[in-house]
């Protein structure tokens, strides 16, 4: 478990949260967050409180993508906002954001926009061409998504 004390500045906290990400790693990202944090992903039209939900978000990108690699671009700090610009790449191998499992090979950047203070981060906000995430796994027609 990542220490507050070695994540002291805000994008020191968020640097630790992606690299637990990239690793997998997903309860030292969560370790990383506070309790109560605010989650917003817009592309799946997700808003809600609580590590649980950016647990949720997490996992199912590590097993929708198993191999998942996160390739940090920038980080653009501006006080407690921390933006990171970031690459996700990975072969699907199960069902994501609706999409059923067609094995397709995913690359897409993504924004993610945090918020923290005091070593642990209290929003999350996601963004990214949902669009683009959909052509990439070839799905053809959105009709045909599968809401769980």
């Amino acid at each position: 478990m990542t220490s507050p004390v070695l994540t002291s500045t805000p994008t020191r906290t968020v640097q630790a949260f992606l690299g637990a990400f990239a690793r997998h790693d997903i309860d030292a990202a969560i370790a990383l967050a506070d309790p109560q944090v605010s989650v917003t992903v817009h592309p799946l039209g997700v808003r809600e409180r609580g590590a649980d939900a950016l647990r949720q978000v997490l996992a199912d990108l590590v097993r929708g993508f198993p191999d998942l690699v996160i390739t940090v671009s920038r980080v653009i700090t501006t006080g407690d906002v921390i933006t990171a610009l970031f690459k996700a790449e990975g072969t699907q191998a199960a069902g994501y954001a609706g999409a059923n499992n067609t094995e397709k090979h995913l690359d897409i950047d993504q924004a993610w926009r945090f918020v923290a203070a005091n070593g642990l981060i209290t929003e999350v906000a996601a963004y990214w061409c949902q669009a683009q995430l959909y052509r990439r796994l070839a799905v053809k027609r959105y009709d045909e998504i599968a809401i769980a």
